[in-house]
């Protein structure tokens, strides 16, 4: 739609308060520091308006002297506990943690029985948190007494609900606590206090990073996604309805499945992809062979069921019918060529045994004839007188008369022995011979099986083999079947959810152009800022659409430098705390920014900033109450109080917030 020309020019920046609406809904009056019980390390008097938290940069005195003095003590600008002061305050407001793990260890082992507290005002009425700086002791929020009483009561723990509970129902409502888009109890709160105490690691570089990872703060905005922050904001801003509320949860719930569906059919292509070309490959034809689509999977079916059919094919040269019969005669065979080698080995290892033993009898057999002979015809072996004259004239010398039977008896055991031996041996002999006849025949036998029981084996298992593979295409054709089928399924919901989503969005946009008011209202308050912080010929614009929340600063030019991204941040914030001072969102009227100013944000810059919301004040009191912590010094005329709170330093120990070195 053109946009109309403007006659009278921009209108400068001017907040209209409703009636009763002098102070903000809620704002702290008081944060203390405690050692132990009314043991004060530090109290900090804030007030409705601007408030200062300062720590001094030395060399912002522009004096070369005091940034020696101040190098030579080690003092700094930074370290001094400004961004710890907002996470204490954030803590009191409802925050789980104050800080990184170990950092809160040290702060609990040098203040183990300290605590931190709080006077909040809400609707004009005061309420005292006392929460501890240790770990293990209660927490307190009560309505209409001060902190030092909650000390009488620390037998009597509250919690942080009541605080919580009258915040959600007193300034967000319950209505709209029903549609930000969280889980549990009191996060609605949490929310909106990580927007109005944005993390200094965050670096105002989005309007929607409100807390950073590193921080450790357990706030449930870390793990939301941005477009459920946009959400939050929009019901913050009271720029959304339940209706769209319901239809942008379903869009979104319609939107992770369109994502999951679009996996799943990457998925089921990827897996068709491969098996296709995984059977081409293997069935050796060419991808141009095939159609494309669905209609390849047939002609890769009877491709496959031809060659199982050629697979099934026998040679008639080789029988494989008999194979368990052929294989148990193969190994007959092998059995005995296996024994006649061993009747082989022992035969040829006995018989030279036998040949010695006839060698042996042999040598005793010309020994034996003799002394039969001599038997026959003997001499007497002492005096060598022949035997038929000692017979006749009598042995004058032995009386034993010669063996000759058992001398007789003796040479012919000997010799039928030599005969036995000799008969042994030509058996032998003529066995040995038998076998190593038969052996050629059984050896070339039992080659001949195994030839054929090889021939046999392997064109069974070739057989079987190409049978189990063409089992296993027609297998994985299936499977291309059904995965095909499937990722065709896939496509189809992919199609239906982002016609589904498209009609959502369509719907979602005509609910944006309806609540397009708010954000105009935004936007004029962010021109009007950007153009009371920047100059007269710069305009800032706010838009949100499909593709989200957009800051955009036009100044010779769209502009986006690291400073201005940061200072587009900034000028949000305030146009919406603007908003917030004439009652039209459902966020108090408070802010704190830590340290806001980036490296090569000008000077003039920062403190047109301030200059701008110090104009916002009352003349008695304030509509708001914005805290800003900072190294680089405020305007000078907000050097000093009202609007200078507190003054830190990083050096000595005592000019720091807790005034101590932590362990």
């Amino acid at each position: 739609m053109p946009a109309q020309p403007d006659l009278f020019g921009p209108a400068p920046l001017s907040v209209k308060l409703p009636l009763g609406g002098e102070l903000p809904t809620l704002w702290v009056r008081r944060l203390t520091i405690w050692k132990a019980p009314r043991e004060v390390v530090r109290s900090v008097e804030l007030r409705p308006g601007l408030n200062f938290i300062w720590s001094p940069d030395p060399a912002d005195a522009g004096a070369r002297a005091a940034a020696d003095d101040a190098a030579t003590t080690g003092e700094l600008g930074h370290g001094a506990g400004k961004t710890l002061f907002c996470r204490l305050l954030r803590y009191c407001l409802g925050e789980d943690r104050f800080a990184p793990d170990p950092q809160r260890l040290s702060i609990g082992t040098a203040f183990l029985n300290g605590w931190v507290s709080a006077e909040v005002m809400l609707k004009g009425r005061p309420w005292a948190v006392l929460r501890p700086l240790g770990i293990g002791r209660g927490h307190f929020a009560v309505e209409g007494v001060s902190p030092e009483q909650l000390f009488d009561r620390m037998s009597e723990p509250t919690g942080m609900a009541p605080l919580l509970d009258a915040i959600e129902h007193q300034i967000l409502s319950a209505k709209a606590a029903r549609l930000m888009p969280v889980e549990h109890r009191h996060d609605a709160w949490r929310v909106a206090l990580a927007w109005l105490t944005r993390d200094q690691e965050c670096r105002f570089d989005h309007a929607l990073d409100w807390r950073a990872a590193e921080s450790d703060s357990d706030s449930p905005t870390r793990s939301m996604s941005r477009s459920r922050l946009q959400d939050a904001l929009r019901v913050l801003l009271a720029a959304i309805s339940p209706e769209e509320m319901e239809l942008q949860l379903s869009a979104n719930a319609q939107g992770e499945a369109h994502r999951a569906k679009l996996q799943e059919s990457a998925r089921w292509q990827w897996s068709c992809e491969q098996l296709r070309a995984e059977l081409l490959r293997s069935l050796e034809l060419p991808a141009s062979a095939v159609p494309d689509g669905r209609l390849s999977i047939d002609l890769l079916r009877q491709t496959a069921r031809q060659k199982l059919a050629q697979a099934a094919k026998v040679d008639p040269a080789v029988d494989v019918s008999q194979l368990g019969e052929l294989r148990q005669r193969t190994r007959d065979a092998a059995q005995a060529v296996t024994e006649l080698e061993q009747h082989l080995t022992v035969l040829s290892s006995n018989l030279p045994l036998h040949e010695s033993l006839l060698r042996q009898l042999r040598a005793e057999l010309p020994g034996s004839s003799a002394r039969v002979r001599d038997a026959e015809v003997p001499s007497c072996p002492i005096c060598e007188v022949p035997i038929d004259r000692a017979l006749a004239e009598g042995c004058k010398l032995s009386r034993r008369p010669a063996d000759l039977a058992g001398l007789r008896q003796r040479h012919q055991e000997l010799t039928d022995q030599i005969a036995a031996k000799e008969a042994e041996i030509e058996t032998v002999k003529q066995h040995a011979a038998a076998a190593q006849g038969q052996l050629p025949a059984a050896r070339a036998t039992r080659d001949k099986l195994r030839e054929v029981l090889t021939k046999a084996e392997r064109l069974t298992d070739s057989r079987s083999s190409a049978w189990g593979q063409g089992r296993r295409r027609l297998d994985d054709i299936q499977r291309l079947e059904h995965a095909w089928a499937a990722w065709e399924q896939a496509q189809t919901q992919v199609f239906q959810l982002q016609e589904e989503i498209d009609a959502k969005r369509e719907r979602l946009a005509a609910f944006r152009d309806q609540q397009a008011a708010v954000f105009a209202s935004v936007s004029t308050f962010f021109d009007a800022v950007i153009r009371a912080v920047v100059g007269p010929t710069a305009t800032g614009r706010i838009s949100l659409d499909g593709n989200g929340l957009k800051l955009a600063v036009q100044w010779g030019g769209e502009r986006s430098t690291a400073a201005i991204e940061s200072l587009k941040v900034i000028a949000f914030d305030l146009a919406v705390l603007c908003m917030s001072m004439e009652g039209a969102t459902r966020l108090p009227a408070f802010l704190v920014h830590d340290s806001p100013r980036e490296a090569d944000l000008g000077l003039s810059v920062y403190h047109r900033l301030f200059d701008l919301v110090s104009g916002l004040e009352g003349a008695t009191t304030s509509a708001f109450q914005y805290i800003v912590t900072t190294t680089t010094q405020p305007p000078p005329e907000s050097q000093k109080e009202p609007w200078l709170r507190l003054e830190l330093r990083g050096a000595p120990p005592e000019e720091r917030l807790l005034r101590c070195d932590l362990p």
